[in-house]
């Protein structure tokens, strides 16, 4: 029979395997938690005088925005939409476009359910001939 002596540089070995095994499932959840895409209810609160026709997401430092999110449905004067959306960033650039392609955009911090509220789009100056 072995005696204890005999035994322990095994148990070493195990052991070290077994903090080893600990440790990467740990970071494993670690990494996985960070990159994980979150639930996001956006609400849109129009206020302003015009249709938004178009509304996009996308990070706050590229103005390659993503689909529209209306999905071909319009946001009326007065109106207030909430869109259920996915993001992996800690904020977001919120982009509306109305009737009349004029944008105007702001950014939010993506957790809970950020609101925006549209008081008013701008409109470009008119160019008299």
């Amino acid at each position: 029979m072995k005696s204890l002596l005999d035994e322990l540089p095994n148990f070493k070995i195990y052991f070290r395997v077994l903090l080893l095994v600990v440790g990467l499932c740990m970071l494993t959840v670690l990494v996985t938690h960070s990159t994980a895409t979150s639930a996001l209810t956006i609400s849109v609160v129009n206020n302003g005088g015009s249709e938004i026709r178009h509304f996009y997401l996308s990070p706050p430092d590229n103005d390659n925005w993503g689909p529209d999110q209306l999905n071909e449905t319009a946001i009326s004067p007065g109106a207030t939409r909430n869109l259920e959306v996915s993001w992996d960033q800690a904020t977001v650039k919120l982009v509306a476009e109305d009737q009349d392609g004029c944008f105007l955009n702001t950014t939010v911090a993506a957790t809970g359910s950020p609101v925006w509220t549209i008081i008013a789009m701008r409109r470009p100056p008119a160019i008299e001939p």
